[in-house]
């Protein structure tokens, strides 16, 4: 499998961090300039390395925001599905009006147009009724919406578990085995 991860300008870049530890496949990153930015203050100084270095270094092929002639801007590039994490609702509004300014603009639009899975990854809160319009409006096309909203039944006890399951929730969307996301079986289980 072919997966375009992006990052853009919203806190979160320990879940993509993960994703792109744990996704199988030939992995393209897109980090946009924000996106940049906030993952070298949350990732900052893991192995030495920038945030960003961090993120590039569990890619494939990684791409500047700003280069739209990249081969994951063509609908005639092969890759099955991109997952925005996280997706900042500037971002989001953006994919949602049409507007594919940037690279990770453009290859959202390709894969709405081409009829690949597209998966929005939204970190920022509360939400305003635009920002729910944009969302509903996007769901109606068949992009995945998933804010990655805690769930406490497998009742995690560190942050890291928290996030695995997270994760583990959007390789299953990917259709990736995993045991990070806990599945629920009732009441008592964990």
């Amino acid at each position: 499998m072919r997966t375009i991860v992006a990052v853009t300008g919203a806190s979160g870049a320990v879940i993509a961090r993960r994703l792109l530890e744990e996704l199988e496949g030939e992995k393209h990153l897109v980090i946009s300039r924000n996106g940049a930015l906030i993952a070298a203050h949350e990732l900052e100084g893991e192995g030495g390395r920038s945030g960003p270095e961090v993120l590039m270094g569990l890619a494939d092929r990684t791409y500047p925001d700003d280069d739209l002639s990249a081969p994951v801007s063509s609908g005639a590039h092969p890759f099955d599905a991109m997952v925005i994490v996280p997706c900042s609702l500037s971002t989001l509004s953006k994919i949602a009006c049409g507007i594919a300014d940037t690279l990770v603009t453009r290859a959202a639009s390709v894969c709405m147009k081409e009829g690949r899975l597209l998966v929005l990854v939204p970190r920022e809160a509360p939400l305003s009724a635009i920002h729910l319009e944009n969302m509903a409006a996007l769901a109606a096309l068949g992009v995945v919406i998933f804010p990655p909203m805690l769930s406490f039944y497998h009742r995690p006890t560190t942050l890291e578990q928290a996030v695995d399951n997270v994760v583990g929730r959007l390789l299953n969307i990917l259709g990736q085995e995993n045991s990070l996301a806990k599945r629920w079986d009732g009441p008592g289980t964990s």
